[in-house]
């Protein structure tokens, strides 16, 4: 059974807050205006307005890449996010994950694994789930053999009943979870609403918590100062992106003054 979060090799802190950095669009997508130096300013800037507000680990992901790819992403968007990864890592010292959507968990893993972050996020995991991209399925079975053959010191927080996405049938979900962390070997939870932004319900955070015994499990979408303290004491972390950037916009940078206060809000909750 994987050990609780506040003693993963990442993170002494229990509960900890995980800032997201999400990317503008990269080379190759549609959408892509910036330059290689104007992304660069840009998700510096943003690791380090996160880091400076008390946030615990970061999370970086091509969220400007749409339409995403359903499966393997091609190589120019690995080789992006590995530069940008690195220079994370350089500039930022705290724990570092990678997401690479919609659900490419090989590359995340081989971009992780180069740059040495801790962690990485699975949209689909095991089982399978209709979304936007069309009908997604597992990875597990390549991925947690490519970390074995690498050697890569990586946890997997892998999705259940991810947003953006609907199942095939429905299913318990507490039978969900347990798959996630029994048979495709997960090492932690993470529990969303239904799309980006929207608030993840506190029941849901319960079920999922019962069902997954010692195994983390994380709130991933809707967190922010009024919602944080509903989560305890149930949610093992918090993936934080939306209500940390101005005005609550998604695709502008992340506002200094909204990060202090939800780590302000975070330590009152925390005790």
């Amino acid at each position: 059974m994987t050990a609780p979060i506040s003693r993963w090799p990442w993170t002494t802190v229990a509960a900890p807050v995980i800032g997201m950095l999400h990317l503008p669009p990269l080379p190759g997508s549609p959408r892509s205006r910036l330059s290689h130096v104007e992304l660069l300013r840009f998700v510096l800037a943003d690791a380090q307005t996160l880091a400076v507000g008390g946030v615990h680990a970061l999370m970086l992901e091509n969220f400007g890449d749409t339409p995403f790819y359903p499966g393997r992403v091609p190589a120019e968007t690995v080789a992006a996010m590995t530069w940008l990864a690195a220079a994370v890592r350089r500039e930022v010292p705290l724990p570092l994950g990678i997401n690479v959507l919609r659900n490419d968990g090989q590359s995340a893993l081989a971009i992780a694994h180069a740059v040495g972050a801790a962690f990485i996020r699975v949209n689909v995991l095991c089982g399978a789930r209709v979304t936007d991209q069309g009908l997604l399925t597992g990875i597990a079975h390549d991925l947690l053999r490519d970390r074995a053959r690498l050697g890569a010191d990586v946890q997997i927080l892998a999705d259940v009943n991810v947003k953006h996405s609907a199942p095939l049938a429905p299913r318990p979900l507490e039978v969900e979870t347990k798959e996630l962390f029994e048979r495709a070997g997960a090492g932690g939870i993470i529990v969303t609403g239904l799309g980006t932004g929207q608030a993840t319900s506190p029941t849901d955070v319960q079920r999922v918590a019962a069902a997954a015994g010692s195994v983390p499990v994380l709130v991933g979408s809707g967190v922010d100062t009024a919602s944080i303290g509903s989560y305890f004491p149930h949610a093992s972390g918090f993936i934080v992106g939306s209500s940390l950037k101005t005005d609550g916009q998604i695709d502008m940078p992340v506002d200094p003054q909204r990060v202090i206060e939800l780590m302000s809000t975070w330590k009152a909750a925390t005790g």
